[in-house]
Formats: C-alpha cells, structure tokens, sequence
C-alpha cells in the first residue's frame, strides 16, 4: 500500500538556477563572496561576516539566505583562531533563530557545505539558513539518528557516532544545552576539533569535504558533522542508509579521541 504521508520534496527552479555556480571551480572566474557587491540584499553584517539573500533563490516557497564567514577567500572552519570561530558560531546561530521565530516558515534548515563532494558550489567559506513555507524539513529524522556509540562526555558536552545515521557512513553528533549562553563557546570548539579531524586525520588524510547540520531537539543543540564522499548507491536508490560495523566505529572513536586529547 502506497505510504500517503511520505515528505514530499522541495522544488528546484531551473529558471532562478540560471547563471548561478556550478562547481568549485566557478570561482576561477572571479569570488562573488570576496567583494560582496549586491549591497541589496544584506540582511546583517559586521566587520568580519555577512548575511544575505541567496541570489539564486532555487527552491519554490523558501527563504534562502547565506552568511558569508569571512573575507578571506582561503580561510576556513580549520584555521580560524578559537574566538573567530565562537563569534562566527553565535552569528550565524543568531540568524537562525532570527528566521525561526517568524511564523511564516513552518521549518528552517540550518547547514554548511564544505569541498568538492559536499554540494557546495563555491569554495569560499560560508553556510546556509532556509526557511521552508510548507514543508517540515526534519519531518523524516528520528531521535535514534542523533544517539549511538559515545565518544565524548565532558561536563555538558556530549558527542557520540550515529548507529542509525541519516545517510552514513560515519556521523558525528556534538550537542550542548539548547538555551545555556555559556555552551554556545563550548559547541564552537568541539564543532572546530571535529572538523579538522575529518579533513585532516580521517581516512588518513584523505576525506575532503563534510557537510555540518544544526539541529534544536529535546532542548539541546546539536551539530551533525558528516565526512563525505562519493554518495552510496543504496542510499540514492532505496533510501537506504549505511554505516559501519560497531567495531570498526569503536576504532575511529579511539581515533578521535586521542586527537581531541591533542587539542586540550
């Protein structure tokens, strides 16, 4: 019997997608991001990051917008200082919720794309906050897809690998209190570690691109970092997600954790 409460799926404009950047290399032809120059569609800005309309708006009955992390077209996540990226980190959640709190959006997607596998399309470090008119964008996660193999307990600090990922392989939970100010610099600097694992000890060095996901459930505030790679078939096809054996999770977790013990 046909499931008549499946999410249904955004839709893509092909007409709006005209012009936009396809792939990293885009940028050979010159960085929209360097030199902000659409004045009209700043929604905020300071000195060191920007939050603006998307330019091309893709997606029918959204809200898109992006925020421009730095002006340095070659810096990211991974060689930011410690206090660039805690500021970076309550900009950008402060735009989230900005769009969160107006009701016209019934769900607001919150996210990051980084490298060639990640689909992102321009390489200079930025994120994404869209707002869904109609559709609940984490109407098909579940509570086990943040839950699994513990790696990190440190005062309110808790990350864990996913069991039940949302795609696989390999998915990193990091998640504070929701609504306690302090942890906000607490979940910058495990967001930071964990990214510059990925790309720099993962899969010996050879992962890179990862996409980072925030989410609000069970009042804690949570990032989902995901190393990625070429998209399994299984999950393309069938919606079929994957991960690794629980033995070989317990391996990477040895991993990380000894290199979260070089970072303190």
């Amino acid at each position: 019997m046909e499931n008549l409460n499946h999410q249904q799926p955004l839709i893509f404009s092909h007409v709006a997608a005209q012009g936009k950047p396809q792939h990293m290399s885009a940028e050979k032809n010159g960085c929209p991001f360097c030199d902000y120059k659409d004045k009209e569609n700043i929604v905020t800005e300071t000195d060191d990051f920007m939050w603006v309309l998307n330019k091309y708006a893709t997606l029918e009955n959204t809200l898109q917008t992006i925020i421009i992390e730095t002006r340095d077209h070659d810096a990211d996540m991974t060689n930011y200082s410690r206090q660039y990226n805690r500021e970076l980190m309550r900009f950008s959640i402060n735009c989230w919720q900005q769009v969160k709190n107006d009701p016209k959006y019934r769900s607001v997607l919150f996210y990051k794309n980084h490298g060639p596998q990640s689909g992102g399309s321009l390489q200079h470090a930025h994120m994404q906050v869209v707002g869904l008119e109609e559709l609940d964008g984490e109407e098909n996660l579940i509570s086990e897809n943040f839950e699994g193999i513990e790696v990190l307990t440190k005062n309110q600090l808790l990350i864990n690998f996913s069991t039940e990922p949302v795609m696989g392989f390999l998915e990193i939970n990091v998640s504070v209190p929701a609504k306690v100010d302090a942890e906000l610099n607490v979940l910058a600097d495990a967001v930071q570690d964990t990214v510059q694992f990925i790309l720099n000890e993962y899969y010996r060095g050879r992962c890179d691109s990862f996409n980072l996901f925030f989410y609000e459930r069970a009042e804690r505030l949570i990032a989902k970092i995901t190393p990625r790679f070429v998209t399994s078939p299984y999950f393309v096809g069938y919606k079929l997600s994957q991960t690794f054996t629980n033995k070989h999770l317990y391996g990477i977790r040895d991993e990380f954790r000894d290199y979260l013990r070089t970072k303190h």
